[in-house]
């Protein structure tokens, strides 16, 4: 199966997932996170580290509520980072 390249928009977008999980793990070690949530640990460091940067939904989605974050939050906030920059001085 041939897979499509990732536009840079993705993988911009896979950073800050990685960002994000990584913020919300906070002092919790990624085994930990990896144990409670059932994604390997390799799999979560991939995705916490923009390797991965279109991570399986049920993936997603099992981190989030370890994570206790909400879908619906997680995914305005990536989109709202793929929107372009306002210029400066925009109102």
């Amino acid at each position: 199966m041939v897979r499509t390249p990732l536009t840079d928009e993705q993988r911009h977008r896979g950073r800050i997932l990685g960002q994000v999980l990584r913020e919300a793990r906070g002092r919790r070690s990624a085994a930990q996170v990896s144990v409670e949530s059932g994604v390997p640990l390799d799999t979560l460091r991939k995705i916490e580290r923009g390797a991965i940067a279109m991570p399986a939904f049920f993936t997603v989605a099992q981190l989030a509520r370890v994570l206790d974050l909400d879908l619906a939050e997680l995914a305005a906030e990536l989109f709202a980072a793929d929107a372009p920059e306002a210029p400066a001085g925009a109102a």
